[in-house]
């Protein structure tokens, strides 16, 4: 099953920790139309601009998976409004491309570097959406510190 032209349900639920611990990583109704929408207006328009494979690392998370990989309580995951990307996987393009192109040419709700490289790439890109309401357009930069996630506004 398919939830948009490039992206499998698989694809889009699959977890080595879920498989790992027997977790059950399946979206309900409203939470799979929701990852219809962010993969039809968030990963669909980055995948024809580049025309290039581009790996979802992470998109649905249920709640007990969440808890398991110490995601963030409130994580838009968990409702199906968030991605992870990553162009390193496939190669050919850089994560700072998908990034920019998110930042000027799509809504969205956050939109997060995340853990800038000394090269200035990014080890992935976070982005969420929230269909029928309004988004924030809210941009950070994620980085590590201590051993801990923080995050600045993007300037």
């Amino acid at each position: 099953m398919s939830i948009s032209d490039h992206i499998t349900l698989a694809e889009a639920t699959k977890s080595q920790t879920a498989i790992r611990y027997g977790i059950d990583n399946s979206p309900t109704q409203g939470q799979l139309e929701r990852m219809r929408v962010v993969a039809n207006l968030i990963f669909e328009p980055v995948r024809n601009y580049f025309m290039k494979p581009i790996a979802v690392v992470s998109f649905f998370r249920s709640k007990k998976l969440n808890t398991a990989i110490g995601g963030a309580i409130n994580s838009q995951h968990m409702e199906g409004m968030a991605m992870d990307l990553d162009a390193d996987v496939f190669g050919g393009l850089k994560n700072k491309q998908i990034f920019e192109y998110i930042r000027k040419y799509l809504d969205f709700d956050q939109l997060i570097g995340e853990v800038e490289k000394p090269d200035g790439d990014y080890e992935w890109i976070h982005v969420s959406y929230k269909n029928n309401t309004q988004n924030r357009r809210e941009v950070l930069i994620g980085f590590r510190h201590e051993g801990k996630m923080h995050y600045k506004k993007f300037t």
